[in-house]
């Protein structure tokens, strides 16, 4: 019996393959500044229709098109466009209960003529739910149907024998980027919504977590009283452990900072440590932060002062918290 299986090569000559990957590279941007050129009037009324939905943008396509289509549905539901995506052959066993009259669709088809998005149109149509085209071809079965086409031609695919989708899949890719990225700047969308969306994410984290989360509250927070002498005051800095301690007035409210620098400067001079008061020693007019400002903003100042901790005050300087870089670290903000 002879078999028809590809042997898998065991070596690769490194100019050939290098050529070979320069020049599907090559096809592929030269597909994207095309796709680039050709969009007009059709790309706007894409965008307005799905602005203008009520609902979801629903996404289907089959193959190496599905494929692509997960990741436009993702892309438009991380950058405030609601979608999913739909596998089209699952939709005809019971998943067309997903989409509602408020959906739009976006189906995509190089060829234009997949059979299992063809099979769901006619229901999807009944239902009143507008159709959005993404094809290679305007006079397919779906560009026709399709309330808004968007072209995707390619001239070729990247493949040598211009069958595997290679050329046409990242047309439908850049395309689907275009239209998540105008829809983004129509609607305003600012970093914050991203940080939304992606709250286990880092930008979620820097954009998300504020000093209030994170800090050292209550007993935690390392402090004494202006004239607390010097051991009073190691105690209380080595008992909480953040390398710090505030020095306070009567109200609380924060007259300097004492840490770890400071005592060795104390040392180099001279200063009789067992008979000397902290104010005499501490850091006056010291670093600090607010409960509402995003932790993020924390860590370059710190590093601008070449600090590690810094203590959080209200607005009548009272203090209310104290903040370490390892609590940045642990937070993820840094």
């Amino acid at each position: 019996m002879t078999s028809h299986a590809v042997r898998p090569a065991t070596t690769a000559e490194p100019a050939a393959v290098i050529a070979t990957g320069r020049r599907v590279i090559g096809l592929e941007a030269n597909a994207l500044t095309k796709l680039a050129a050709g969009l007009d009037l059709a790309f706007a009324a894409a965008c307005q229709l799905l602005l203008a939905c009520r609902g979801r943008v629903v996404v289907v396509g089959m193959g190496k098109s599905g494929h692509i289509g997960g990741k436009i549905a993702a892309t438009l539901a991380s950058t405030g466009t609601p979608a999913f995506f739909v596998h089209p052959g699952e939709a005809s066993h019971g998943d067309l209960g997903m989409i509602t009259p408020d959906d739009v669709v976006l189906a995509i088809s190089h060829s234009g003529e997949t059979a299992e998005i063809l099979t769901i149109l006619p229901i999807i149509k009944r239902m009143g739910v507008r159709l959005l085209a993404m094809t290679g071809t305007a006079d397919s079965s779906l560009g026709r149907q399709a309330d808004v086409h968007l072209p995707v031609a390619v001239d070729q695919e990247a493949c040598p024998l211009n069958l595997a989708p290679t050329s046409s899949t990242t047309a439908a890719l850049a395309m689907g980027d275009a239209l998540a990225i105008a829809l983004l700047e129509s609607r305003g969308f600012t970093p914050e919504d991203f940080a939304r969306s992606h709250p286990g994410g880092r930008l979620g984290r820097r954009l998300l977590v504020y000093v209030a989360d994170i800090m050292h509250t209550g007993e935690r927070i390392p402090l004494v009283g202006e004239n607390a002498s010097l051991r009073e005051t190691l105690i209380e800095m080595s008992s909480k452990g953040l390398g710090m301690t505030g020095v306070v007035d009567r109200e609380c409210r924060l007259r300097g900072i004492f840490t770890d620098g400071d005592l060795r400067r104390a040392l180099n001079r001279g200063v009789d440590v067992y008979n000397v008061t902290v104010d005499e020693v501490m850091t006056r007019q010291p670093k600090t932060t607010a409960p509402g400002h995003l932790a993020a903003e924390v860590v370059p100042l710190l590093r601008q002062h070449n600090i590690s901790g810094l203590f959080v005050i209200d607005d009548t300087q009272q203090v209310v918290g104290a903040l370490h870089m390892h609590d940045l670290l642990r937070a993820g903000v840094v």
